[in-house]
């Protein structure tokens, strides 16, 4: 498989805050790649700086061979990749069909985008004329990743997609999300439901104190004596 996104030595954070330094990773095209690490390791830090809600002090960022750290964010998007933030940030006062046709960028691919979706969460589709902010914690979860996928992109970036979420739902939302790479959608996952990332992840990276500190294949990761104990609990 090629490599569609690399990050090389990244430094990034906020003001005079270092969150993230010398972080390198990669992800390749097909795959779903876990970023895990407890509160405050630089998780969304880490995806900010990919999509270019943060600047990069330091290092480089390539997607698909070409560099795209100091792009604007419209430009990353224009390329390829979806951020979906922690904490859905949608717009309550917006339908859900609203808040799924904002994430679009193409009018012309619009309704075949929206099909795909609706296929994905029917549920999204009895809800269409809903207020998003009288939806439920998963239906809005639902709605986030959706309106990430109207862009069609190549690269889905998540960023905590279980918070707060009934077991029930996280489970249906886990299992969409192997749905949504089956389809050819590559994905980098940040959660700190560490069983259920490395159990849809291909590979995981161990992000703690702004540092990478471990990496490898899912099963090497699950066999881990520090990932054991430090985030299964064994």
């Amino acid at each position: 498989m090629s490599t569609l996104l690399r990050l090389a030595s990244v430094e990034a954070g906020y003001r005079d805050l270092v969150a993230v330094r010398d972080v390198s990773l990669e992800v390749r095209t097909g795959e779903v790649v876990a970023l895990i690490g407890s509160n405050g390791a630089g998780k969304t830090t880490t995806l900010r700086a990919i999509s270019g809600l943060l600047p990069v002090r330091r290092g480089r960022v390539e997607f698909d061979g070409d560099r795209i750290d100091g792009r604007p964010s419209s430009v990353i998007v224009g390329r390829g990749i979806a951020h979906v933030p922690e904490g859905r940030q949608l717009f309550p006062s917006l339908t859900v069909r609203e808040n799924l046709e904002l994430g679009s960028r193409d009018r012309r691919g619009r309704a075949s985008a929206l099909a795909d979706v609706f296929a994905l969460f029917p549920r999204l589709r009895e809800r269409e004329r809903q207020l998003a902010g009288t939806l439920s914690g998963g239906e809005q979860q639902m709605c986030a990743i959706g309106r990430g996928l109207m862009a069609q992109p190549r690269l889905l970036l998540l960023d905590e997609p279980s918070l707060g979420l009934a077991p029930v739902m996280v489970k249906l939302i886990f299992e969409t999300l192997h749905a949504i790479n089956a389809r050819g959608t590559t994905i980098l996952l940040v959660e700190q439901n560490v069983p259920r990332a490395l159990a849809l992840s291909h590979r995981a990276y161990v992000l703690e104190n702004g540092r990478i500190v471990l990496d490898g294949p899912r099963e090497t990761l699950q066999q881990s004596p520090h990932i054991r104990q430090a985030y299964l609990g064994l």
